[in-house]
């Protein structure tokens, strides 16, 4: 074998790489194993009664603590030494589907953005233009809602109406617009504040999103919609809060500080009253320690740090750093505050702190210490005009965030100067400086505001405050006039960056629209990691045995082949923090049972050559040899489906497509380069290597059916099926899910078993409309669809709290629980998908399956040359198409699991049609090749062989990939039943069109082509 060298070296580069990368999978199931573990023994050690929601909800609570005191702690001493929360950023990314979270689709509207900058809001021929420009716009997809305001302004104004332009001149923006400019100015103008307001967005939300400690979000632009992001959140215990967060307004200010010497005899005196109310509630003295049990739920749930540690040998690395925090206060220690947030009173050498700067606290302390703050009578220990926030970003060696002392404006109640007055910010290496500074430019009416406040704050600190968090406190040196300054400091380039890029959020002066949005309990998460997890070993056994079964010891290597493709799978996956969803797990699954079929035609082809009298070392060398162009035409067709599906899917379609084409490239480079390894290996050591049982190895031998004779009847069958298919599309039509029709799912889990009609009935009195209720799983889980002021923006608490009612109200949920407890244990799903995206997702469907057959035909006619085979080949997957979506039309009305056309279902559907390309590949290469060999046989007797000659491997594939999907099916879970009965279908209906529709469509216009071309070549007749 050529090159053998390298394939073992390449192969070994490959093995450590997923292992490095996995292995950081591995440490942090240890540290949260440990961590459940120790929040279970500190639970059960309590002998207070507790109901098992509460139970759950303390462990969870001291487990979060417990992990947030070990996020700096190393527990990973490789070569680098690396965190937990190092080990947390590169562990295996798991989708919303299997761990549970958020995904949430928001739109930067251009249509609020305009209304933003308006400075007449109320101008009545300004909102008449707005309607006309909004309802253009809904009805043209694509169109230019500024370009199309513009025009509408135009049209519908009046002599008296003001001009284009005054509407959003202001004094921070005239010196880039002025009354007098034309109307493509003021385009030209709303076109780059809304492209800055989009490009700023990105980085507006990562920010929020830090704020919640959320680990591997996923947030990306929409490739087809300009100004839409999808973002991932996956474990987020708070969905409403962040809904709320993440659309509302960029918020820019720079604010006014206090000197911590100024507050400091405040602070001592609030952590006095706070240690006396600590001590008082649990009737304790300041010097007697607790006897008993004190009040542990309250203490624990302010997650205080203790002066006690425990050290956690098994964990450590340097035991005097390596420490948890008990959850429990130290009552002999008498600043109850100040153990959770240390003063900044004086620097380590005695001198005066000099800055805003009041205390430092660890991330999960800072909620309890601003609670505390915020208390009536310690805000009245303070300034009125005192406001406290915390640093955004914490030190990055020890995890400690700052507490900043900000002076409110008498004017404003907030900063003293808002963003918005930013123009440019950009990040540069100062002159004669190994550091990086970040230079800041104003408007005219930033400016001269600018340097009012530099003046009056020279030698103090001006705090630059997003979103209510402090990025930057500079302080002044001197006044700044001209509107252009420069931050310097210690600043890495890529800490320059970041501050620049807050300087410029002010550019989002709209809040983000809520699209759609979907929240997935963890428990549904862990049921689907089950149930995922249990298809896919059951599958990968399945294959395995029926690859022993079929092919004997050269089955046991395809075996090691797939073993070690299914390693590389998920290294990679790690490698390259893609995220793994539940339809990626099918997707791996699915790709096992592909990725046979690269063996299967290495095998069957090597069988062919024996059985025309060659060795078996020559054998191996050319079934290898003459398998290939088969084994990459295949796999491309499929890669081909898999981009579409990347470029097109959005959260789980786009889950399964990295799996699908990260699959095809591990089993290409398994089957082809490992599996070769191994028996060219065995060969050179004289070991026999057998390719079958005496029950399989001469299947199929001697087949010879004629299936072009048979074709006839096999077209009348089809075009059976797809006229029942198309009548049922016509008059049951199909049961569209809310991606396309829009509304508002929700999965809820009862302690009893309801009547889905009963439960419907109770929310029409609260919701005016009847939803549609169905058993979704488990007898006791109910799958709710309603529209409920769908079309309006904001109303997604209003819908939820009518659930809870409407569930509460029916005696479908026990009259004590309350609505926390509700979202928290019973909804186990929440998703919402408005019009707008229903619409952007049926236009993007339609194009991908459009993308996709002509993809198919571009290839086949490149590699065939021939527009016969190209036209067959699509005809065929329309055909396969076409009957999917008919036996869904048929059925889905009483099938027994949810059979709505959603995404996914669009993914099944270009799934079935990469499947189908990839069997029809097969018999085209065969025909191609026999066409060569046997120039002077019948065109019809080489089409049969070559159909013949591959059934082997086509029933082969075919079994072993409907084995595998068989297992999801059965043991997959409800979530993704409807997406693999899809391909279930598909897989038999393409597998049969392949050699009855497709094979024999090529030949019949073979022949037309030849009749007409010797009609056009005969010679015509000279009177």
């Amino acid at each position: 074998m050529r090159n053998r060298g390298t394939i073992i070296f390449v192969t070994i580069v490959l093995v450590l790489i997923s292992l490095y990368y996995l292995s950081f999978t591995v440490v942090t199931t240890v540290v949260e194993h440990k961590a459940k573990n120790y929040a279970i023994e500190k639970v059960d050690n309590m002998k207070k009664e507790l109901s098992e929601i509460q139970k759950n909800s303390l462990i969870d609570s001291i487990k979060k603590t417990y992990l947030d005191s070990v996020e700096n702690i190393v527990v990973y001493p490789l070569i680098k030494k690396y965190t937990y929360m190092n080990c947390k950023e590169r562990e295996l990314n798991l989708g919303l589907d299997l761990k549970g979270g958020m995904n949430i689709s928001l739109e930067i509207s251009a249509e609020d953005v305009v209304y933003a900058l308006v400075t007449n809001k109320n101008d009545s021929t300004l909102n008449k233009a707005m309607r006309e420009a909004r309802t253009k716009a809904d009805k043209q997809t694509g169109a230019n809602f500024i370009q199309t305001f513009a025009t509408a302004y135009n049209t519908v104004k009046n002599p008296s109406s003001p001009t284009l332009a005054s509407l959003f001149v202001t004094s921070s923006n005239k010196d880039r617009i002025s009354i007098k400019s034309t109307d493509a100015e003021i385009v030209n103008y709303l076109t780059t504040e809304y492209k800055a307001a989009i490009g700023n967005a990105g980085d507006v939300l990562n920010k929020r999103i830090d704020q919640f400690g959320v680990v591997q979000p996923n947030i990306q632009k929409d490739v087809a919609v300009e100004g839409v992001f999808h973002i991932e959140l996956p474990g987020i215990k708070d969905p409403e809060r962040v809904e709320t967060l993440l659309r509302q307004a960029a918020v820019l200010e720079f604010w006014e500080t206090y000197e911590t010497k100024e507050i400091a005899n405040q602070l001592i005196a609030a952590d006095q009253i706070i240690t006396q109310q600590f001590l008082a509630e649990n009737n304790l003295s300041a010097i007697t320690a607790p006897k008993g049990n004190t009040n542990q739920d309250e203490i624990i749930e302010d997650k205080v740090i203790s002066d006690e540690v425990i050290v956690d040998d098994s964990l450590a690395t340097d035991t005097d750093t390596n420490t948890i925090a008990q959850d429990t206060i130290n009552p002999q220690n008498n600043n109850i505050l100040f153990q959770k947030l240390q003063p900044n009173f004086q620097n380590p050498d005695g001198s005066e702190v000099v800055g805003p700067i009041v205390g430092y606290a660890k991330a999960a302390d800072r909620e309890s210490i601003m609670k505390a703050l915020n208390q009536p009578r310690i805000k009245a220990l303070f300034p009125n005009d005192i406001e406290f926030a915390w640093t955004f970003k914490s030190d990055k060696n020890t995890g400690i965030y700052q507490l900043i002392a900000l002076k409110k404006s008498k004017n404003t109640g907030g900063g003293v100067l808002s963003g918005n007055v930013v123009t440019n910010a950009t990040q540069e290496f100062g002159q004669n400086r190994a550091t990086a500074e970040v230079s800041m430019t104003m408007s005219g009416e930033g400016a001269t505001q600018w340097a009012r406040i530099t003046a009056k704050n020279i030698k103090k600190s001006i705090a630059i405050v997003l979103d209510g968090f402090v990025y930057s406190f500079p302080t002044v040196q001197n006044e700044i006039t001209g509107g252009r300054s420069s931050i310097t400091g210690n600043f890495t380039l890529e800490e320059a960056t970041d501050l620049a890029n807050v300087l410029k959020s002010g550019k989002m002066p709209a809040p983000a629209r809520i699209l759609s949005k979907e929240v997935v309990g963890p428990s549904l998460g862990q049921k689907a990691i089950n149930d995922g997890l249990g298809s896919f070993i059951i599958a990968f056994f399945l294959v395995m045995f029926y690859m022993w079964f079929y092919y004997n010891k050269a089955g046991l290597i395809a075996n090691v082949a797939l073993i070690t493709n299914l390693f590389l799978i998920f290294g990679v996956l790690a490698a390259m923090g893609a995220v793994l969803t539940l339809p990626g797990i099918a997707g791996i699954v699915l790709t096992i049972g592909m990725a046979i079929d690269a063996n299967v035609l290495i095998f069957e082809r090597m069988k062919e050559e024996i059985r025309a009298g060659k060795n078996l070392k020559t054998a191996v060398a050319d079934g290898y040899s003459n398998a290939y162009s088969a084994i990459i035409d295949s796999n491309i067709t499929t890669m081909l489906i898999g981009v579409v599906l990347y470029f097109f899917g959005t959260g789980p379609v786009k889950g399964f497509a990295t799996t699908l084409i990260i699959g095809i490239l591990c089993s290409l480079f398994t089957a082809i380069f490992i599996s070769k390894l191994i028996i060219t290996a065995l060969l050179n050591k004289n070991k026999k290597i057998s390719l079958g049982t005496k029950f399989t190895i001469n299947a199929f031998e001697k087949l010879n059916i004629d299936f072009l004779g048979k074709r006839k009847i096999a077209y009348v069958i089809s075009g059976t099926m797809i006229l029942i298919s198309i009548i049922s599309l016509c008059t049951l039509k199909l049961n569209p899910g809310i991606d396309f029709a829009g509304g508002r799912n929700y999965v809820v889990t009862l302690k009893e078993i309801a009547s889905p009609e009963s439960v419907s009935n109770e929310l029409e009195k609260v919701y005016g409309d009847k939803p549609i209720v169905k058993i979704y799983g488990a007898d006791n889980q109910l799958k709710i669809t309603t529209k409920y002021k769908i079309d309006i923006d904001g109303t997604d608490q209003e819908a939820d709290e009518l659930l809870y009612e409407g569930m509460k109200n029916g005696g479908f949920i026990s009259q004590d629980v309350t609505q926390d407890d509700f979202f928290a244990n019973y909804r186990q799903t929440s998703q919402k998908v408005g019009p707008t995206v229903s619409q952007d997702i049926t236009s993007k469907s339609i194009v991908a399956v459009l993308l996709a057959l002509l993809g198919m035909f571009i290839y086949i006619l490149f590699r065939f040359r021939k527009w016969q085979y190209s036209l067959s080949a699509t005809i065929a997957l329309m055909h396969d198409a076409i009957i999917v979506i008919g036996v869904f039309s048929l059925c889905y009305s009483f099938m027994p699991f949810s059979m709505e056309i959603d995404q996914a279902f669009i993914a099944a559907i270009l799934t079935v049609i990469g499947y189908s390309i990839n069997d029809t590949v097969v018999i085209f290469d065969r025909l191609r090749e026999y066409i060569k060999i046997h120039i002077t046989r019948d065109r019809k007797q080489i089409i049969n062989s070559a159909i013949n000659s591959t059934v082997n491997r086509t029933i082969n594939t075919s079994l072993s990939t409907l084995i595998v999907v068989i297992a999801i099916f059965i043991f997959g879970g409800e979530v993704i039943r409807g997406f693999v009965f899809a391909m279930l279908i598909g897989i038999v209906v393409g597998t049969y069109s392949s050699i009855f529709i497709a094979a024999p469509l090529s030949y019949d216009f073979s022949r037309k082509s030849s009749k007409k071309d010797k009609i056009n070549v005969e010679p015509k007749l000279v009177k």
